[in-house]
């Protein structure tokens, strides 16, 4: 379970409010507006922006202050992040150990992970010899061999076309079923949303609005949020 009590995130002169409960292993799309601070919240939990006050928690236990690296979650940004020296294994195999000094029981985990994702067989590979969706595999894997318990997607499958953003999209989905996670996604498609979220957040005018159930809310959208789809 992810909590934000009574919480304020700033960054600059922005501030965005945030008084609710993400229920431990629902996947949770994060929407609203351009600048109304959906990366900001996924941020805030990640522990890249900080808090101004209120309190964050993940299972009970409280990350208000922990550094990014303390706490059980992991992020996937748009760029993926791989660097392009690196071998696909390379770049999941950080997940484990940036020094990438892996036993063997860390070595079958990501060769496992690979696999999952449909890369076996690529893993000497670099990332400038995969196309768009090989390259979002490969950062995929990199979240799965973590295996922490809350996962944040910021609009990582934006670039792609719409049939293999739908493919990546169903991937997820059944990677976060497999393992448990909660996942949070910023998305700015309402077909996204249909295709993955169990519930949605909707951020607007500064304020994070609790998780509301995606489909009902998609078929009868309050006034803010049918201005916002359209």
């Amino acid at each position: 379970m992810l909590t934000f009590k009574h919480v304020q995130i700033g960054q600059g002169d922005f501030r965005l409010a945030a008084h609710l409960t993400v229920r431990k292993g629902r996947r949770v799309a994060v929407i609203g507006p351009s600048g109304a601070g959906k990366s900001t919240l996924l941020g805030a939990v990640g522990g890249f922006v900080p808090l101004i006050s209120g309190a964050l928690s993940i299972d009970g236990q409280d990350v208000t202050d922990a550094r990014p690296g303390a706490r059980p979650v992991s992020m996937l940004f748009q760029d993926n992040n791989l660097f392009p020296h690196l071998t696909i294994a390379q770049n999941a195999g950080l997940g484990l150990r940036p020094a990438l000094r892996l036993n063997d029981d860390e070595t079958a985990r990501l060769s496992h992970a690979l696999e999952r994702v449909g890369l076996a067989g690529l893993q000497n590979r670099r990332p400038g010899e995969l196309s768009g969706g090989q390259q979002s595999r490969a950062a995929l894997a990199r979240i799965l061999v973590q295996n922490r318990p809350v996962v944040l997607l910021d609009e990582p499958f934006a670039a792609l076309g719409p049939a293999l953003r739908r493919e990546m999209l169903d991937l997820v989905r059944a990677l976060a079923t497999e393992t448990g996670a909660t996942l949070m996604m910023v998305t700015h498609a309402p077909e996204d949303v249909q295709r993955i979220a169990d519930d949605v957040i909707f951020v607007e005018g500064g304020q994070a609005q609790a998780p509301e159930p995606a489909a009902a809310l998609m078929d009868n959208p309050p006034p803010a949020l049918r201005a916002y789809l359209g």
